[in-house]
Formats: C-alpha cells, structure tokens, sequence
C-alpha cells in the first residue's frame, strides 16, 4: 500500500509545535519566555520544526519500503545537518528527530503492511524492528545523552526507544487523556503529560545540567504538582509557573521530557486521525 509520507510528516511537525506551544512547562522554551536558555527562542524552534518537517515524512516513506537502521539514521543525520544549519548550530531537536523519525518510520511500515496505526502498534514496531541496532550503535560522543551515559548509566532516548517508548506509552498518553478529563482544555492536558512524564523518566538533560540532585529534584516538584491536583486545581497555572520560575533559576532544562511529550500528542493524534 503506497505511504502518504507528507501526511505522517506533518503530524510529527505539528506534535513539535504542539509541544512548543504548551505552557508552563518548568525550564523550557514556550511562547511565555526562553526558560533556563540564552541561546534559542520560541522562533528558533519554529525555524527547526519547519526545516526538518520534510525528513519525517522521508523517514516514513522509508519505513513503508522496509528501510533498516542504516538508512533511517542516513536520513535522520540529514535532517540534523538541516536543522543546524538553519539555527545557527543550535541542537533544538536532535532528540525529536531521533524518536519522532523512528516513529514516523514505524507509522510508514504500518500503513504499508495495512495495520491500524495504534500507538501500541507503532512503538512496538521500533523496539522490535530496529530496537537491537538503536542500542548497538554508533553512540555519538558529544552529545549529552552519551556523557550522562558515561557517568550515570541512564539510557536516555535509546533505551526509550528500543524500549518501544514505555513512558510515551504508559505514563504519557494516559496522563494527557486524564488531562482533558480534569481540565477540558488541551494545552492544560498537555502540561498534565509533561508533568506526569518528568515525574516518572530517567531526564538525561537535567543530569547533564545538575546531576542526579538536580533530576531528583525536578521528579520531585512534577510528582508535588500532580499530588496537589495537577490541572484539576483552579489555580494549576500558578502552581506550574512557580515550579518553571524555581528551574530557571537553577537553569535545569528537561528536554528530554518534552520530547517524549512531543511523541506522546504524536501518538494520541494518529490514533485519532481519520
């Protein structure tokens, strides 16, 4: 069955701005503010998600033709050399590129072999078709994810990935649809997921910024919001701009949560699509 990879392409750039768009989120760029960052802004991120729509939908079409491992990280270093050239070599979305270009892939193979495009198809079809060759290599050795590797032991994206995205999966999708219940709105939904995604994940950017003190402090103030209510509260918003004001100023940065929010309205928003 022929891959509409522009379809698949542009769900996984609307995730991205999606994801940009959800405010507060503690520590990280939003239409509010830049967060714990000097180096990027809300139009950085926007430059990126449109120079790198195009390789998801490549991404897809590969996966449709039964791409391996090799030629999806072909294409995903495309879109990594793309992106930074267009943000001045800001690394906005290498994460994203890595899990939503697996997920794109994966949505491509489905729809190829005509599979309803669940998200418990779709991640499942990453860790069982490329999970061995994600872990196996290469490992980048200057990027965040392998130096807190090195010193913590925490898998990061990989892991999540070969994994067949747990977190997206079991903490993510449910805590967004809770979200809409508690709150009836979907940016407030959204911030329920990133609250209840970095209450739950191993962050390998807040090691990298703060080390395991850091880490355990920002679970700690996502699980004390969620405690409280969550966006069930009147005064939700408050509650998670004092928690964003709190990691700015210790300049903690949780990017790799809010890439898994990013694949989790990914996943919610294909298993709605018509």
């Amino acid at each position: 069955m022929p891959v509409d990879g522009d379809r698949f392409g542009g769900i996984a750039a609307d995730a991205l701005l999606a994801e940009l768009d959800t405010w507060p989120k503690p520590g990280l760029i939003s239409p509010l503010d830049n967060g714990s960052h000097d180096d990027m802004d809300y139009n950085t991120f926007l430059t990126s998600i449109n120079v790198i729509r195009p390789y998801f939908a490549e991404l897809a079409e590969a996966g449709g033709a039964g791409a391996d491992m090799a030629e999806l990280r072909r294409i995903g270093r495309l879109a990594e050399i793309a992106m930074l050239a267009a943000t001045s070599g800001v690394n906005t979305h290498r994460g994203s590129i890595f899990a939503l270009g697996l997920l794109c892939a994966a949505a491509g193979a489905a729809c190829a072999e005509r599979f309803p495009l669940s998200a418990d198809r779709l991640t499942r079809i990453v860790g069982g078709r490329w999970g061995r060759d994600i872990m196996r290599g290469p490992i980048p050795l200057n990027s965040h994810g392998s130096g807190v590797l090195r010193r913590f032991g925490a898998g990061g994206a990989r892991l999540e990935a070969a994994g067949s995205f747990p977190h997206a999966r079991t903490v993510g999708l449910p805590a967004l649809r809770a979200g809409r219940v508690l709150a009836g709105d979907e940016r407030a939904a959204r911030v329920h997921a990133f609250f209840a995604l970095l209450a739950a994940m191993e962050d390998t950017n807040l090691l990298h910024r703060g080390g395991i003190e850091a880490l355990r402090d920002a679970r700690q103030a996502a699980r004390d919001f969620l405690l409280n209510g969550g966006v069930g509260r009147k005064d939700w918003q408050a509650h998670a701009m004092a928690a964003h004001r709190a990691f700015v100023v210790r300049r903690l940065s949780p990017g790799g949560s809010a890439d898994l929010l990013a694949v989790t309205i990914f996943l919610d928003r294909l298993e709605n699509a018509p």
